[in-house]
């Protein structure tokens, strides 16, 4: 079914510049004239082209599929009424997207922005980021800079992408087991969830390790580890990685902390002032 042309593009175009860009980490350099999102920020950040976020909401695009509805309700962080809207205007029932897909709650975004002293980021159950603060960008880079499939944790590592995160391999065997056990009872959750069926098809065919730790069949969650993070210019940052899951909405916030006056404690106190000095750009890794 068409979507309501008007409609549908009215209201997404109201929804991208009602976002503030600078909760998603973008530069707001003096005299920009736009006060939300720019059609290539939410194309970057949904993971879809800036010409068919434009066809959109100009009424061009007349069958959006469940996965892109859902990449752009989670990236505008709508309401479940909000996100109920926009799949009926595509002529979709909300049901057409999995369930694992998940709305970012309003409290987890407030919690990863005033945090200003603490990589923090928002993962859904397939551990794709949703939402982050500019440190975290500083220690970890930007995600917008990947496309959609690498900004993936899991693939990420599996597949032998470029990370800042060094892991003794003692620490690798184990998180690699925790990664895949944590993705097994996700997916036990969420038995009929397209995309997490999909991620892990794809690992089990590209990573002969993921194949190997995915046949144990061990459940668990990934709930905390202790990390050192190659910062490429302040060297090693040795940092405790916790991880909270949101009962309602099933996200994890992931948040990184340092040992009170240690010299990592002090880096980010670096990077702390210098985001406050400048908007954040662009960086390297995003792991």
């Amino acid at each position: 079914m068409a979507v309501q042309d008007s409609e549908f593009g009215r209201v997404l175009r109201a929804w991208r510049n009602r976002a503030a860009p600078e909760e998603y980490g973008l530069p707001v350099a003096p005299g920009r004239r736009a006060h939300g999102l720019r059609r290539p920020e939410l194309a970057r950040l949904a993971g879809v082209s800036p010409d068919y976020i434009a066809q959109l909401e100009q009424g061009r695009a007349t069958a959006p599929s469940a996965h892109v509805l859902g990449a752009l309700a989670r990236t505008l962080r709508l309401s479940r009424d909000e996100r109920r809207h926009l799949f009926r205007l595509a002529g979709l029932s909300v049901t057409a997207e999995s369930p694992a897909g998940g709305t970012l709650p309003d409290a987890a975004t407030r919690v990863i922005t005033r945090l200003p002293a603490s990589p923090a980021a928002v993962y859904d159950v397939r551990w794709n980021p949703i939402a982050w603060n500019p440190l975290w960008t500083a220690v970890m880079g930007d995600p917008q800079k990947r496309p959609q499939r690498e900004r993936n944790m899991a693939w990420r590592y599996f597949t032998g992408l470029p990370t800042r995160v060094v892991r003794g391999e003692e620490d690798r065997r184990r998180y690699e087991e925790t990664i895949a056990a944590d993705l097994r009872a996700t997916s036990a959750r969420y038995p009929r969830d397209p995309g997490l069926a999909r991620l892990i098809a794809d690992l089990l065919a590209a990573s002969p390790r993921f194949r190997e730790v995915w046949e144990t069949t061990t459940v668990a969650s990934y709930e905390r580890e202790s990390k050192v993070v190659a910062h490429p210019e302040l060297g090693d940052l040795h940092l405790d990685c916790d991880i909270l899951t949101t009962q309602q909405h099933d996200v994890r916030i992931v948040m990184y902390t340092a040992a009170p006056g240690s010299d990592t404690d002090r880096a980010l106190g670096e990077l702390t002032a210098a985001a406050r000095r400048a908007p954040s750009g662009p960086a390297e890794d995003a792991s």
